[in-house]
């Protein structure tokens, strides 16, 4: 990394759900891919003003306070594009909705270099936001690697501020369904519990005390469809932290079928519900028209190993709603639900 800072600085207007904060921890939250290291230096080079006037890295801010922002360029992480094929839902100018499949991480990270959703938006658009970093274009947001569904990206810095913006003010509307283990009491509920990482599991979160380091993490559940031994539940996450669904529905008793780190089994199999694969009745596909409605559905075909239902967790991003970044328009975008899931719930109402 080069100690210069640009030439063009960014210019950002405080809002008020930042009103009080210092301004390193602005910094962050906007850069996430700097440290808090690197912004102290910058603010002792001048390259961080507000309204005008250098300051100290403590300082306070208010409403419509004016911070202009010159930052040293990181060094080059650029992702290789790699031909993946990608599940268009909607794309415009400004932005790409992807329907992502299981399997597939959405950015490069430790021991996972390539195979990347990253990688495959680099391969199959021209224009990509670089605001989170050149290792993440367009990425604004992201799923677990096995889980699937909707997900949005930017194809410019202004769109992808906008974007981010929405979800940090919570403005985002997110919907998931789950299949979990267990049969669930009651029919909807909050949980609200504060996470942190495992301290003995680094790759894990855990829920624990109000502390220091840990995050608030808020979600409201409603069950779908209980069946013997398991329930279909919608899950609507209020904020956005990293495996919420996953830790609050293991700390609810009910983790999530198929769910290695937090469920301790990795698959779910027809033997295990008492039914032969003879016996499963065809799993329904909803077929799409030119207009998007649904026609008559056909019978999809079984894994390779025909015992096997769901070998990865059974967790969807279905729905997410959002303000258009540019038009302000109200959009919504659904991932219709996928083979492995549609298969669970097949097999298991074919046990009632």
């Amino acid at each position: 990394m080069t100690d210069e800072l640009s030439t063009q600085p960014t210019v950002v207007t405080v809002e008020a759900r930042a009103h009080g904060w210092r301004v390193d921890h602005f910094l962050s939250r906007l850069w996430p891919n700097y440290s808090r290291a690197l912004f102290q230096k910058a603010i002792e080079q001048q390259g961080v003003l507000v309204n005008g006037l250098a300051v100290k890295a403590s300082r306070r801010l208010r409403v419509n306070d004016l911070v202009s922002v010159r930052l040293p360029a990181l060094p080059d992480r650029s992702i290789v594009p790699e031909e993946h094929p990608l599940d268009v839902l909607y794309e415009d100018q400004h932005l790409v909705v992807i329907n992502k499949p299981a399997g597939m991480i959405t950015h490069p990270g430790r021991g996972n270099p390539t195979g990347t959703l990253a990688a495959a938006l680099q391969f199959h658009f021209d224009q990509l936001s670089d605001m989170a970093g050149e290792d993440r274009p367009g990425i604004v947001h992201r799923l677990d690697r096995d889980t699937t569904g909707v997900i949005v990206v930017a194809k410019d810095n202004q769109v992808h501020h906008r974007l981010a913006e929405q979800f940090e003010r919570r403005e985002v509307q997110k919907q998931y369904v789950a299949l979990a283990w267990g049969v669930f009491d009651r029919d909807g509920d909050w949980i609200e519990t504060h996470l942190r990482v495992n301290p003995r599991e680094r790759e894990k979160m855990m829920v624990c005390p109000p502390g220091e380091n840990t995050r608030v993490a808020t979600t409201f559940y409603e069950v779908l469809e209980r069946f013997y031994d398991f329930t279909w539940v919608r899950l609507h996450p209020k904020t956005g932290r990293t495996h919420q669904l996953r830790v609050h529905l293991q700390h609810l008793g009910h983790p999530i079928v198929a769910d290695r780190m937090y469920g301790g089994r990795s698959e779910l199999r027809l033997s295990q519900l008492g039914l032969r694969r003879d016996k499963l009745p065809p799993v329904p596909r909803p077929a799409k028209t030119p207009a998007g409605e649904d026609e008559e559905t056909e019978a999809q075909p079984l894994p390779v190993e025909p015992d096997v239902l769901i070998c990865r967790q059974a967790l969807h991003a279905q729905r997410l709603s959002f303000r258009h970044p540019v038009s302000q328009e109200p959009m919504t975008f659904e991932a219709p639900l996928p083979e492995d899931m549609a298969r669970t719930l097949t097999a298991l109402r074919a046990t009632r």
